[in-house]
């Protein structure tokens, strides 16, 4: 296989949100779909404070060729100031599941 299929991983505050903007993602054909995980707790600093809280994550299957466009639309989309989107290059795959995310991913 020549595309190389990524793992792209983001956090939401909420389910709806999540599934939101994951649909219009998926719609557009910048990822080849999402799967919406039940709240995970999350803590970390933010503007010098502690924060602790309740977030929806998200995982995308997406190419490496569409992972950019991927990456900017989710941003400008994702209603944080710094929203978490860290992306995985996968090393291995059914092989039937990496070609359909590849179709998935394209355009046409």
């Amino acid at each position: 296989m020549a595309t190389r299929i990524v793992l792209a991983i983001s956090t939401f505050p909420d389910a709806e949100t999540a599934a939101g903007i994951a649909e219009q993602l998926v719609t557009a054909r910048i990822a080849a779909c999402a799967n919406i995980t039940a709240p995970v707790r999350s803590i970390y600093h933010w503007e010098g404070k502690l924060e602790k809280s309740d977030e929806t994550m998200v995982f995308f299957k997406t190419t490496e060729e569409r992972y950019e466009e991927f990456a900017r639309t989710l941003r400008s989309l994702h209603p944080y100031e710094v929203p978490e989107i860290v992306c995985l290059q996968l090393a291995d795959g059914l092989p039937e599941y990496l070609q359909w995310v590849e179709r998935s991913c394209s355009p046409f």
